[in-house]
């Protein structure tokens, strides 16, 4: 009888030591740089609420897919057509119909910290010896042409491109290493992420164009309930702070 009653010691002991050990559950969130911000913060302040780890990686999506493919919950984009081209490439991974827009963010132009060539606006990046640096690629495909194209400076700006690059990462290392850049027209949540590296000229309301922030979810999601949950969390008013915080409109 002692045997038996050590033996289911035992066994309690190894079931509360098990589940002492089992991490949280987690959900998994993916997609490009851009607005990691604020949905890392989201995903921080609803994980902390709802007792639930969300893991949110983003970058490039080839640096990403072979663990989305197993883990994805919920995928976000760093412009309309971002999103769209995704679900093109993956028609499997995601469900079309649940497709969200979140918030909207306006484009800028950054410069270096204090402003040294007294950029005011674009017309000022047409100036002999102004170095632009251009992300052609990711949520920035064509963004300075459109802004340029309004104010037939098209010609002008292209000129005074020194190097494009293919995504925000790559362009923000270039920034970081290579002090000829002057200019960067992005978006001016960037300035939020590189506060110490940059100074941001905002372009007036009526010159300006903006960027969506879309979100879709994983088709083999495993958390269906707690990935709706998070979606109306990043729409309440509480989310759409944090995106503000953030440079989100």
């Amino acid at each position: 009888m002692k045997n038996i009653f050590l033996t289911i010691l035992s066994v309690v002991a190894v079931v509360t030591i098990g589940n002492a050990q089992i991490p949280n559950d987690t959900l998994y969130v993916y997609g490009p740089g851009g607005p990691l911000g604020p949905i890392n913060e989201c995903a921080k302040v609803f994980g902390k609420q709802h007792d639930i780890v969300i893991k949110v990686t983003a970058g490039p999506d080839n640096e990403w897919m072979p663990d989305a493919m197993k883990h994805a919950d919920l995928f976000f984009g760093g412009a309309e057509y971002m999103l769209s081209k995704f679900m093109s490439d993956h028609p499997n991974m995601i469900v079309a119909n649940s497709r969200t827009e979140l918030y909207k963010r306006a484009a800028a132009i950054l410069v270096r910290p204090g402003n040294p060539k007294n950029i005011k606006n674009l017309g000022d990046l047409c100036k002999p010896g102004v170095k632009i640096l251009d992300v052609n690629g990711a949520g920035q495909m064509g963004l300075w042409e459109d802004l340029a194209g309004r104010q037939d400076l098209i010609a002008n700006i292209q000129q005074r491109i020194a190097g494009t690059f293919a995504n925000s990462a790559l362009g923000i290392a270039a920034w970081k290493n290579d002090p000829q850049y002057d200019a960067w027209i992005t978006f001016g949540s960037w300035h939020n992420r590189l506060p110490d590296l940059t100074s941001m000229v905002k372009i007036p309301v009526t010159q300006t164009v903006y960027r969506g922030t879309p979100v879709v979810k994983s088709s083999t999601g495993t958390h269906k309930s707690e990935t709706e949950r998070f979606i109306k969390f990043m729409q309440s008013d509480k989310g759409h702070l944090i995106f503000k915080k953030w440079g989100w409109e």
